[in-house]
């Protein structure tokens, strides 16, 4: 079977819109344009938090699974090297996203700190991972046996947050790409989500004010 490619298409569909979601929440605090009391901005570190944590588990899994395996199956036909240097670059930002949302609340630059932070995140992921796609996923489909491919999906899924990225892909999936998923995960996906979505949904109500 060839590699089915939509797992990681909808959680870089998710990091890139979370994290400009998020930039764009915080130059609104960071202003004072949006107010937010202290229920609020723990919800908004913790989700910033995890939105790191998550991006970061994602580049270790890259980097320790699947370029080792794009490197076996398609040889010289793949240069990593630029890519491997966007997750460095990518990995000082991440903590410093991290260490400002610890304190939210307590500092008076921590809002405008991260906002910055974000929005540099967001440009940065938007172009690594249309880089990414563009030139890397031609040649998985190409090159990358299924059994593999699954040895990488279980990589990037190993220690994951489940209640944080499960929910997330189902709210960026389209219609079509859900029925997909359904398909291919079976009865369990639809469980899950249905049990973690009302979470997910009254947290993103707290921390954006909208579903």
């Amino acid at each position: 079977m060839a590699p089915n490619l939509l797992g990681i298409r909808l959680a870089h569909r998710a990091m890139r819109h979370d994290a400009r979601r998020l930039a764009r929440l915080m130059d609104r605090l960071a202003t004072g344009d949006e107010p937010a009391d202290a229920a609020r901005l723990t919800a908004i570190a913790t989700f910033a938090t995890k939105l790191c944590d998550g991006i970061h588990h994602h580049h270790q899994a890259e980097d320790a699974v699947l370029w080792p395996v794009i490197v076996r199956s398609a040889g010289a036909e793949v240069d990593l090297s630029e890519l491997s240097d966007d997750h460095a670059q990518l990995e000082r930002l991440l903590e410093e996203i991290s260490w400002f949302a610890t304190r939210l609340g307590k500092d008076p630059v921590a809002a405008k700190r991260m906002a910055v932070a974000l929005g540099t995140l967001a440009d940065l992921l938007d172009e690594h991972i249309e880089q990414e796609e563009r030139l890397l996923f031609p040649i998985i489909a190409k090159y990358v046996s299924g059994p593999d491919w699954n040895t990488v999906e279980n990589a990037v899924s190993k220690d994951g947050d489940l209640g944080f990225e499960l929910p997330r892909i189902g709210q960026y999936a389209r219609p079509d790409e859900l029925a997909e998923l359904r398909r291919v995960a079976g009865p369990v996906l639809a469980l899950l989500l249905a049990l973690l979505n009302r979470g997910h949904r009254r947290r993103q109500k707290l921390i954006f004010g909208a579903v």
